[in-house]
């Protein structure tokens, strides 16, 4: 599923069911050493379909570790993203001299359990949506692809402005074409009000999963800056 919410140069690869078995990197042993046996499988599988990704863009296969917010770091030259939810495992990567950050989610396409949690990962607007889509189309799980979408795009952003709060990123989504937009609001310079930038990802429903991708795709060289603030700047943040 998730390599048709994406496109050349990024790869994907996803699994329907556990790799428990398969082999991990001693680096990668060592975060896993005291995990439960299904938390294990779970770090296990999605590394393994990242590292089916990393095979289909020529590479060998790298161990993936974990930064001190729990992200995945990649191997030096490759950006990427992971998801898993019940019974689906995913991964994205690409060349970081291509992409500069990508966010995927998965999620049951199912509504969410506690009809408290929505006024808490949502603006106002958000929410209207949701219930005019929720009426017309009760198929997709609209408030849960709402969840899904925030969640690629702060694993998108994080990368390169750090950690965003869920009333941080205002989402509309086209249940037409597949596709959702974030209007992010980004932290500015110290003293400085936010800032904000607009991004487009893709959605698909199907299979009782509802799966998001958003790919901040690196401009033209031409347009590269050498500064790490305009890093910022380079991927469209302002």
């Amino acid at each position: 599923m998730i390599e048709e919410l994406l496109s050349e140069p990024v790869v994907g690869a996803d699994s329907f069911d556990s790799a428990q078995d398969t082999a991990l990197f001693p680096e990668e042993e060592t975060w896993a050493a005291p995990m439960a046996t299904a938390r294990r499988a779970k770090f296990t599988t999605i590394r393994d379909c990242a590292r089916q990704a990393m095979v289909q863009l020529g590479l060998p296969p790298a161990p993936i570790l974990r930064g001190r917010s729990g992200e995945p770091v990649w191997p030096s030259g490759l950006t990427g993203s992971m998801t898993h939810t019940r019974g689906y495992h995913a991964a994205a990567v690409a060349s970081s001299r291509d992409i500069l950050a990508i966010g995927v989610d998965a999620e049951p396409n199912q509504r969410l359990r506690n009809p408290d949690v929505l006024p808490l990962v949502s603006l106002a607007a958000e929410r209207a949506w949701v219930e005019t889509l929720l009426d017309r189309r009760p198929e997709v799980a609209w408030d849960r692809l709402l969840f899904s979408a925030k969640e690629s795009v702060y694993k998108a952003c994080f990368p390169l402005v750090g950690p965003l709060g869920f009333d941080d990123a205002l989402i509309t989504v086209d249940p037409r074409d597949g596709t959702f937009r974030a209007r992010v609001r980004l932290p500015g310079p110290t003293g400085q009000e936010a800032r904000s930038t607009r991004l487009t990802g893709r959605w698909l429903a199907r299979d009782g999963l509802i799966v998001t991708a958003m790919v901040l795709r690196r401009p033209p060289p031409r347009r590269r800056l050498r500064p790490s603030p305009d890093l910022v700047r380079v991927a469209g943040f302002g």
